[in-house]
């Protein structure tokens, strides 16, 4: 019953951050320059033609009228229609997250995978060589934009040296294959279609290491400096004199040194899904953030409020996830 109340508690606290985003999302977009409802209607449309647009979108009811009204359909799923695509955003978010969280969440697992052991093993051999060459790395990847980094690696790999496909979408020219997920790694495997799968990986490969190299370096620091701090601490020193085993203690320091990395992992799962944002773009990736680019080139407002608005859903969903596991590798927390 304590772990349900803590777990309510944080879900409420989610359901308040959403609508304090949606209420600055909605007057940050009524701020903006420009008439939508010009933007609608075309150059060479008449003031008439522009009024009657206005009416029809309730542009022209008073300001909270349209906040109530702006709020309820958010609430519905609605969220406007875009006039690049001409379908409606929540179409065409449905259409582009999985693109985009099969690039973020596969660079995000091996960014864990290879990511923390490199941080333990650093903070652990403070002096030796692969310590010395993480540190760099680490330091090395807060100053590399992501998106600098992304052409480099499509100028050396695919430009020069061939070894990579083109920077044209997930899968070139082949077929998709049949919509299971929206995921071409799973869909592809799903259907038994391993030419397919194929050229899915070596259409990741690219921007998947570009997101690798550049925000692994966060969950590597932080791995680092836990267990440096936590192998230090008391604690440990008091196991050691104990008599406990190498391996025992190693498991009572990862237990009080992870809880840090969990919330760096979290945030750093968050920040992917705007760094995919020109990595989608250099990529021709067609997820979300060449889609809000897309948007905010054609000044196509009501996809980015959308895409806004699934990015602060994103991180909230992360922050409860971070609260939780925080709750269980940390007996200190009280529910």
């Amino acid at each position: 019953m304590a772990f349900l109340r803590f777990f309510a508690q944080r879900l409420l606290y989610l359901l308040l951050q959403l609508l304090g985003v949606v209420t600055i999302t909605f007057f940050l977009v009524h701020l903006l320059p420009g008439n939508p409802a010009q933007a609608l209607a075309g150059q060479g449309a008449s003031p008439a033609a522009v009024k009657a647009i206005s009416h029809q979108l309730g542009f022209d009811k008073p300001l909270p009228q349209q906040y109530v009204i702006y709020v309820n359909n958010v609430l519905h799923g609605e969220f406007g229609n875009s006039i690049y695509t001409g379908q409606t955003v929540l179409k065409d978010l449905q259409q582009r997250i999985p693109a985009t969280l099969e690039l973020v969440t596969l660079s995000m697992l091996i960014g864990v995978v290879v990511g923390i052991p490199l941080g333990i093993y650093s903070g652990l051999k403070q002096r030796g060589v692969i310590s010395r060459i993480v540190f760099f790395y680490g330091m090395l990847t807060g100053a590399v934009p992501d998106f600098w980094l992304a052409l480099i690696l499509v100028f050396v790999l695919f430009f020069v040296l061939g070894w990579a496909p083109p920077p044209f979408g997930r899968l070139g020219v082949l077929t998709p294959p049949p919509h299971v997920t929206g995921f071409y790694l799973i869909d592809s495997v799903l259907s038994g279609q391993w030419d397919v799968l194929v050229s899915v990986l070596k259409y990741l490969a690219l921007p998947t290491i570009t997101l690798v190299f550049v925000y692994m370096g966060n969950v590597v620091k932080q791995a680092r400096s836990s267990v440096e701090e936590v192998s230090q601490s008391e604690f440990i020193e008091y196991a050691r004199a104990c008599g406990l085993s190498e391996r025992v203690v190693l498991r009572y320091m990862l237990r009080n040194a992870l809880a840090p990395v969990v919330t760096v992992i979290a945030i750093t799962y968050g920040f992917l899904l705007g760094g995919a944002v020109l990595v989608e773009t250099v990529f021709s990736w067609g997820g979300l953030g060449q889609y809000a680019v897309q948007s905010i080139t054609n000044s196509d407002y009501a996809p980015i409020t959308g895409f806004v608005l699934v990015a602060a859903l994103f991180m909230a969903l992360m922050y409860l996830v971070v609260d939780v596991l925080y709750a269980v590798l940390d007996p200190r927390i009280q529910y």
